[in-house]
């Protein structure tokens, strides 16, 4: 098996993601009345276009707040701008590029010059699994309510049970983490480097309003953002809608199958909405016009590539960057530690 991912060309896997979302886009064609989403798409109104390219943008600028934050937290400072114009980067290299992370791994080669590579690349994975877990925040109660409340989504056995067992083992994963730091040797030192870098750079008391209120600000105004996008061909989505549905959208699309979750966001869109009462092809007319307002959003990261195109990993400090005891520290300490280095201890 080695060998053959060895002879595998590097270009190979990319072609098959481009490939895969077009084959689903195709078969969505087909299966959900491709015409009749593309006249819903043509009759799209413009106003609201323009709320949900709004509440994307809004959403990319808290993103990079919170990346700016959790980076602050692992030593790493960075300007309000300069951690602005590198999310816009990285979203415009992820909406281009097959893997979706692509741009996110740019981010963390670049920042790496204050801390080294460990620390920036925790401070990307970190800030992008807050937001996971802010749209988790959503999802489970939107899940239960729509289950409590009489004339709510009527949900299929076959997507009801594994929604509510991933969202039990989402739940449950910080005690499965936090039995893991009492595990002897190698795998409990791990747990506990791991768990300290978690807590420095998302959970320290200092910071923690800040990070919990950028995290649900993102998948809010993330979740207003497709609303207002199926508002646009003619979609009125509820609040349970909103709530139960719309995050399991955005969420398969980091399944890696395509270019930036193309095609699998779609094909869920077509599967789930219909729970609401939304017909298939407005399904598929609302999610695509999510993702086009999305690529316009992400469209100011060309002007970013065109005034710095020589970005290096050393990141422009700000001198009130970050939280006032995180940058007092490292002037206190005089140096540049690799803050959450596999090597750290953590009590």
């Amino acid at each position: 098996m080695r060998r053959v991912t060895e002879k595998m060309p590097s270009w190979l896997p990319r072609a098959m993601q481009i490939a895969i979302g077009g084959a689903l886009l195709v078969l969505l064609w087909q299966a959900a009345d491709g015409r009749a989403a593309l006249e819903s798409l043509a009759g799209a109104d413009p106003v609201w276009l323009i709320a949900a390219f709004a509440a994307l943008s809004v959403q990319t600028i808290l993103s990079a707040l919170r990346w700016r934050l959790t980076a602050a937290q692992l030593g790493i400072r960075l300007g309000r701008l300069h951690a602005l114009g590198e999310y816009y980067m990285a979203q415009l290299v992820n909406q281009s590029l097959p893997g979706g992370m692509i741009g996110d791994a740019g981010r963390a080669v670049r920042a790496r010059g204050q801390a080294g590579l460990w620390a920036s690349g925790q401070a990307v994975i970190f800030e992008r699994l807050a937001g996971q877990v802010a749209m988790v925040f959503f999802l489970a109660p939107g899940v239960l309510a729509t289950l409590a409340i009489p004339g709510g989504l009527d949900w299929p056995a076959w997507l009801l049970w594994p929604t509510l067992t991933a969202l039990a083992l989402a739940l449950l994963s910080p005690l499965a983490l936090l039995g893991a730091r009492r595990l002897p040797g190698s795998a409990g030192q791990g747990a506990r480097v791991f768990a300290g870098s978690v807590h420095r750079a998302l959970l320290d008391r200092d910071i923690l309003p800040a990070q919990i209120g950028l995290s649900l600000g993102t998948a809010l105004f993330n979740l207003a953002g497709f609303a207002f996008a199926a508002k646009a061909v003619g979609i009125t989505l509820g609040l349970g809608a909103v709530a139960a549905l719309v995050p399991l959208i955005l969420l398969s699309m980091l399944i890696p199958l395509s270019v930036s979750g193309w095609g699998v966001r779609e094909g869920t869109a077509a599967v789930l909405l219909p729970l609401a009462g939304v017909a298939t092809s407005a399904a598929l007319a609302a999610s695509v016009a999510f993702g086009l307002v999305f690529i316009a959003t992400a469209l100011p990261g060309l002007a970013v590539l065109w005034l710095s195109p020589s970005r290096t990993g050393q990141a422009p400090a700000e001198a009130e960057t970050g939280p006032r005891h995180a940058a007092s520290g490292l002037a206190r300490r005089g140096s540049r530690p690799r803050l959450g280095s596999p090597t750290e201890r953590v009590s």
